[in-house]
């Protein structure tokens, strides 16, 4: 049962009330700077956490921690619609401004997007604009909102692009084979409007949507750019994105955003995802690959395009738990950079809980809060949480601190950062922080490195 009181993410902006904006402008500015440094060479992006108070676009500062939950669920329920390919009762109504032959449209779902993603800035066009964009690998079409917006965008950081600001804009006809490949990338059918541009339809299982024209232009990172890249222009875009300006899409796709950069910079893609209180990163292309074990990607006609690793063990204070290897392997696993809460095979999950709630007994427990009932009176930062790992096929290790192992709910609670899975297991983003996790998708691995954001 959750609690009755909604209350902030132990993570959230309190820092940014309790601290000076003076002294939090100086820890941003030396986040940067040291990202600059650790990150001399290559393509490389700053990745911050959703409640950063360094994010160019956090989410509301009011917003609870029930809220992500229910969100996270929401993102969960839509990759297993996904998995088991089921379409969704939902239609989405258009202006006719903007295509008369989608009256009414069946949308598959996506994933949810919003609370539980990262995000980064991305420039476009000619002069470059810079916008900030929610990172996502279970997604694959890069969009973003576009003025004249004919239907309805929400709020963002910064300016709107306008495509009539860009010299090298181009919009995308309907037999070109780009349009062909959208139903592969956004899971839904493509259309064509009266004036033959090929319109796009993204929908992701909160409900969040962004429908629009298919479009080329040049991207930029820094002082990299690219001509020519594909991604949609959106003129309805619908639902929780944050204050971001839309999405970049990194899944196993040839319009995501890593695809189209690979013929440059390579079929990989590494990040480091932040806490609150730190600043990570997004490199593509090269990479060193000694420092990191690796797991194998596993082949999955399910999806294509998401990234499914085998977890294979787990331990708690140095003992395994009490289940069979199979059970670790009884369903699917992905691996996401915007799931918040881990998903386990149910018998893997409840050892788990009693194996962590056995190691802390001396910490009260306390009642569940929403999906999380294995909880703790205090803040991960302060209990005496027990060492837990992660262990994935071809010997990649995941050896979780506190704060991978736990999720502050309250000012007051903690909870275990993993549930019971529905049709799939799902290594969400809080076991990942702080990690340096390389997707090297020519060679079909991932690989998992402490320390990464350090």
């Amino acid at each position: 049962m959750a609690l009755p009181h909604l209350l902030l993410l132990a993570f959230s902006l309190l820092f940014a009330v309790a601290t000076p904006i003076r002294d939090i402008t100086d820890v941003c500015s030396s986040q940067i700077k040291d990202f600059q440094h650790r990150n001399s060479t290559g393509l490389h992006l700053e990745l911050h956490h959703p409640r950063s108070p360094c994010s160019p676009a956090p989410v509301p500062a009011d917003l609870p921690f029930t809220a992500v939950l229910t969100h996270d669920d929401a993102r969960i329920s839509s990759l297993a619609a996904r998995l088991a390919k089921t379409p969704s009762a939902r239609a989405t109504s258009l202006d006719a401004g903007l295509a008369d032959s989608l009256a009414s449209v069946p949308l598959s779902p996506g994933a949810s997007v919003g609370v539980g993603n990262y995000v980064t800035r991305m420039g476009l066009g000619t002069p470059a604009t810079q916008y900030v964009m929610v990172v996502d690998t279970g997604s694959s079409l890069t969009w973003l909102q576009c003025s004249p917006c004919i239907v309805s965008c929400h709020r963002q950081s910064g300016p709107m692009f306008n495509p009539k600001s860009s010299s090298t804009y181009a919009s995308v006809g309907c037999s070109a084979q780009q349009c062909s490949d959208l139903p592969s990338a956004t899971l839904n059918p493509s259309a064509c409007s009266s004036s033959n541009v090929c319109i796009y339809q993204a929908s992701y299982g909160d409900s969040s949507f962004s429908v629009g024209y298919l479009s080329k232009d040049t991207v930029s990172f820094g002082s990299t750019s690219l001509p020519n890249f594909y991604y949609g222009c959106g003129q309805d875009n619908e639902g929780l994105f944050g204050r971001s300006a839309g999405l970049i899409g990194l899944a196993r796709n040839k319009l995501s955003l890593l695809y189209q950069l690979a013929p440059s910079l390579g079929y990989s893609f590494t990040y480091c995802l932040p806490s609150s209180s730190s600043s990570g990163y997004l490199s593509l292309g090269s990479y060193n690959p000694g420092q990191y074990s690796y797991t194998p990607m596993v082949s999955s006609s399910l999806d294509d395009s998401l990234y499914f690793i085998k977890l294979s063990g787990m331990t708690v204070a140095g003992s395994p738990l009490s289940v069979s290897s199979s059970a670790y392997s009884s369903l699917p696993t992905i691996i996401d950079s915007g799931t918040v809460i881990t998903r386990l095979p149910t018998s893997v999950y409840s050892a788990l809980s009693k194996a962590v709630a056995a190691a802390m007994k001396g910490t009260s427990r306390t009642s569940a809060y929403s999906i999380l009932d294995t909880c703790f009176k205090g803040q991960a930062s302060r209990v005496s949480a027990p060492a837990v790992t992660m262990s994935f096929a071809g010997g990649a290790v995941l050896k979780l601190s506190a704060k991978n192992l736990l999720v502050d709910v309250d000012d007051s609670t903690t909870c275990l950062a993993f549930a019971p899975a529905r049709s799939a297991a799902i290594i969400g983003n809080t076991q990942q922080q702080t990690f340096s996790v390389v997707y090297d998708v020519k060679s079909s691995r991932i690989g998992f490195a402490a320390g990464g954001c350090s």
